[in-house]
């Protein structure tokens, strides 16, 4: 028999992060969040306790239904979560993430460099479909150079296991990598860009009325993002002034050396 308040505790870090998240997270990344502060937890003991407590995303899980290619072998996890970068364009991290405009929904797919942070490319779409992300794929392969391409990882989407999206990342010579399943922590930078995003442009000016406002949004959002934005993690610069740095780098002459 259980104890009188005996999740007590519990169901208010519950309520805590999804007040904090506006409603946007369901149990897993309220799971995950917990977790993160230090806390042991259990994703079924969340999921239960947020039923009772009559508490649900009010962000529709991401289904790809409206996808109905042939589907073929997943890739493997290549990237491992070894999320750091030791040259620009080596490894990239994409996700899709929806939000609602006037009444109806709307999809974002990023993708970011894990050496700079810098969003290399996005595409939106009124449906998370194979289109999305191919679109995206055409411009991030514009970053392309030379035949070793950079690792893009991807949550384990129907999209993303297609013979055609494994397809187009070959023409453009970029190597796949896949979570697992049900593994946020796989993708959690990915997740992170778009938890920003919605963060400092969607939420912050909404309600949207319409899509080109977002979309203009969004075009000066990823400048700002790219160009301006000082991020701890490369030293407080930019990720544009990272990338030039390295490619600056790069192409200076070795020294020579000293003759003794």
């Amino acid at each position: 028999m259980r104890s009188p308040g005996r999740h007590d505790e519990l169901k208010a870090k519950i309520q805590a992060v999804y007040a904090e998240h506006r409603g946007l997270y369901g149990y897993r990344r309220i799971t995950a969040t917990i977790r993160r502060d230090g806390h042991l937890v259990n994703h079924k003991a969340v999921q239960r306790l947020m039923s009772e407590m009559g508490m649900k995303s009010r962000v529709r899980a991401k289904k790809f239904r409206s996808y109905r290619g042939e589907l073929g072998e997943a890739a493997p996890n290549s990237l491992n979560r070894e999320f750091a970068a030791s040259q620009a364009n080596q490894k990239w991290v994409t996700d899709v993430t929806e939000f609602a405009v006037a009444g109806k929904k709307l999809y974002l797919s990023p993708v970011m460099d894990l050496y700079n942070g810098e969003i290399v490319a996005y595409q939106t779409s009124n449906r998370p479909d194979f289109s999305l992300v191919i679109n995206m794929l055409k411009k991030a392969a514009g970053k392309c150079t030379g035949t070793d391409g950079p690792l893009l990882h991807s949550v384990r989407g129907a999209q993303y296991v297609s013979i055609r999206y494994s397809d187009r990342l070959s023409e453009a010579g970029i190597n796949p990598s896949v979570g697992s399943t049900g593994s946020a922590y796989d993708n959690a930078l990915a997740e992170t860009i778009n938890g920003l995003y919605k963060t400092e442009v969607i939420h912050r000016r909404a309600p949207w009325k319409t899509k080109a406002a977002v979309e203009l949004a969004t075009l000066e959002w990823v400048s700002w993002f790219n160009h301006q934005r000082l991020l701890e993690s490369i030293g407080d610069i930019p990720p544009a002034e990272a990338e030039e740095r390295y490619y600056r780098q790069l192409a200076a002459p070795a020294a020579e050396p000293v003759l003794l």
